[in-house]
């Protein structure tokens, strides 16, 4: 039996922000999906950084400190982003989710965002390999 794959586990239905969205905007779309973050994707489609609900709380700390909101997804996303690869074997991805601080992690393939996988995702995965 051949190792599964984060390709066969991951979401292919993202629900992606772009870097000019309004933060107030883009907290909306987080909290109406009831997703806790979203990739950045440019107008070409690549990965450029990660909304988060940490993030997006800043955005809500400082617009409650200077009394207004104001800016962009740009300003608050993280853009120092874990990916992972495609082909990338299950038992990596959930090492990495376990080691780490990671709920959901970008997947590439050829260096364009394919998918996300989540910490659901991988345990689905890992309880596939036993039943």
């Amino acid at each position: 039996m051949s190792m599964p794959s984060v390709e066969d586990y991951m979401t292919r239905e993202l629900v992606t922000l772009s870097p000019d969205t309004e933060i107030n905007h883009a907290m909306s779309i987080l909290l109406n999906k009831r997703i806790s973050g979203a990739p950045v994707v440019d107008r070409e489609g690549w990965l450029v950084g990660v909304l988060s609900k940490k993030d997006c709380l800043a955005a809500a700390l400082e617009a409650s400190y200077y009394r207004e909101w104001g800016g962009t997804v740009s300003k608050y996303m993280s853009v120092d982003v874990q990916t992972v690869e495609a082909d990338m074997d299950i038992i990596s991805v959930t090492k990495l989710f376990v080691d780490g601080p990671y709920r959901r992690l970008p997947v590439l393939k050829a260096g364009r965002l394919i998918g996300q996988i989540s910490r659901a995702d991988a345990l689905k995965a890992m309880a596939n390999l036993w039943n």
